[in-house]
C-alpha cells in the first residue's frame, strides 16, 4: 500500500526524474533514466552500484494505461548468463481514502536465484518509494 492516490503512484513509476529517486537496490544511484512513456516505447535505465562500474537496463514499455496499469519487458544489457527478458505488470487501484494499493507482478525468470535478487531489488526500491510518497 502507498500513501498516495494512483495518479501520483503512476508519475513516480513513470517520470524519469521521480524514478530515479527510489529505482533499485539500497545503495544505488540512478544517473540517468531515458523513457519514451508509450506502448511500443523503450527505455533504459543506468544504475550504478556503490562499487563497481555503472549497468543498464534496458525494455519496451507494453501497456501504458495512466493512472492504473503499466507493463513493459525488462532486460540487463550485457546480460548475465543466467539472465533473460522478463515481464513487469504494475496495476494500481485506488483503496478509497488516498492510498494505493499496487499489484506487482515480475515473470519470466532463468533461474530461482536470479528470481531472488531481482525480489530483494523490488522490495528495497518500493520501500525507498513509499518513503518519498510519505514525506
Amino acid at each position: 500500500m502507498f500513501p498516495a492516490a494512483p495518479g501520483v503512484v503512476f508519475q513516480a513509476l513513470t517520470d524519469p526524474v521521480e524514478l530515479a529517486k527510489w529505482w533499485g537496490p539500497d545503495g544505488f544511484c540512478i544517473p540517468r533514466v531515458e523513457s519514451d512513456l508509450r506502448p511500443g516505447g523503450v527505455y533504459r535505465i543506468e544504475m550504478q552500484p556503490p562499487e563497481g562500474d555503472s549497468f543498464f537496463l534496458t525494455g519496451e514499455f507494453l501497456e501504458v494505461e495512466p493512472p492504473a496499469l503499466l507493463s513493459y519487458t525488462f532486460c540487463w544489457e550485457d546480460p548475465d548468463p543466467e539472465d533473460r527478458e522478463t515481464i513487469v505488470i504494475l496495476e494500481l487501484h485506488d483503496d478509497g481514502t488516498g492510498s494505493t494499493r499496487l499489484v506487482f507482478v515480475q515473470g519470466g525468470f532463468a533461474t530461482e536465484g536470479r528470481l531472488a535478487l531481482h525480489d530483494e531489488g523490488w522490495s528495497q526500491g518500493f520501500d525507498k518509494l513509499e518513503g518519498l510518497l510519505r514525506a
